[in-house]
């Protein structure tokens, strides 16, 4: 049951939020208060050390800070901000979360790009004027839908993550 949740819960609710954020360009609250919670939940079933979990609410609280400094020049959005720190809590202080941020930064990049090449096309074909998430990301004004970024590089360093290696004990 435990190593269901282990490989289940964290990557669902990553691809949840990059649903989200692609189709209303917000990630809910309520989704990132998910994601830190069952990561409160899953430590304590498999018992990880209090110091462990102290540690990764410590570097939480950090990405939190250095977000919202990213934040207020306007390069990330609050719930790009928040989604971060609640999946930094996951990784804990290894290599993994600098792996995450350059992985995360490398497909926002790319993702940004793509996205900047759909904006300079003047029109859109008929079929997709009645998508609105679509017109949302076509409309020059909006911002980028940084989560799918954030979500892609956490699910792919996920598996290398101490979680994973609790699996077989469980």
């Amino acid at each position: 049951m435990i190593a269901n949740g282990l490989l289940v819960v964290f990557p669902l609710l990553l691809a949840i939020a990059a649903f989200f954020d692609l189709f209303t360009m917000t990630i809910p609250n309520k989704l990132n208060l998910a994601v830190v919670m069952s990561f409160v939940a899953l430590a304590f079933l498999i018992q990880m050390p209090v110091e462990q979990v102290a540690m990764s609410f410590a570097l939480g609280f950090g990405v939190m800070i250095a977000g919202f400094g990213l934040f207020a020049l306007g390069v990330m959005g609050g719930g790009d901000v928040k989604f971060f720190a609640a999946i930094s809590l996951w990784l804990g202080l290894s290599m993994h979360t600098v792996e995450f941020v350059l992985l995360t930064s490398i497909y926002g990049g790319v993702l940004t790009l793509v996205i900047l090449a759909l904006r300079r096309i003047p029109y859109l074909p008929q079929f997709m004027h009645g998508q609105e998430w679509i017109l949302k990301l076509h409309d020059r004004k909006t911002g980028v839908p940084y989560g799918i970024a954030i979500a892609i590089a956490g699910i792919q360093i996920y598996p290398k993550t101490l979680w994973f290696t609790q699996i077989p004990n469980l």
